[in-house]
């Protein structure tokens, strides 16, 4: 049996089996992108939150300053009803959950289920925006607790 040879661009002949080979740049290379994907992924829905934020919930919220609503910078991993000098609803004053992700999300969905007699009544319809949504508000905790508690001396 005879094997067929193949040219390739360059003109040199190379047997169907070498051809079918990947490399082991290949081999190496396919984990890490893999790795990579769902940080790229991850930023986008950061950015696609960021915009919805933007467009969407500014007119009531800032992320560092209390106005309609109480400041966000930090809302993961908060005890809800509890943002410094924020005045909540009774409502919100008595609830005992601490935000996260899936409680964020839960209250973007409705936040009447999330704690009812709430004074926000503003929601958001589609799956993938309150996904983007969490991703950005998560993305503001995590700075929140990766900023120094104290500022540095000017000594």
């Amino acid at each position: 049996m005879t094997m067929r040879s193949v040219r390739s661009l360059s003109g040199q002949a190379h047997s169907p089996a070498c051809r079918a080979r990947p490399s082991l740049a290949v081999w190496l290379a396919a984990p890490m992108l893999a790795l990579l994907l769902p940080a790229a992924a991850q930023a986008q829905s950061v950015v696609r939150g960021q915009m919805l934020f933007e467009s969407r919930c500014v007119a009531c919220h800032s992320v560092d300053l209390n106005r309609v609503g109480p400041a966000l910078q930090g809302v993961v991993g908060r005890q809800a009803g509890k943002a410094p000098g924020y005045t909540y609803s009774t409502a919100m004053t008595a609830a005992t959950h601490t935000w996260d992700r899936a409680t964020v999300k839960a209250w973007l969905s409705n936040p009447e289920d999330v704690v009812p007699g709430q004074a926000m009544n503003y929601r958001l319809d589609l799956p993938q925006d309150r996904d983007d949504m969490v991703a950005y508000l998560a993305s503001l905790s995590s700075q929140a607790s990766a900023a120094p508690a104290v500022p540095p001396s000017s000594h």
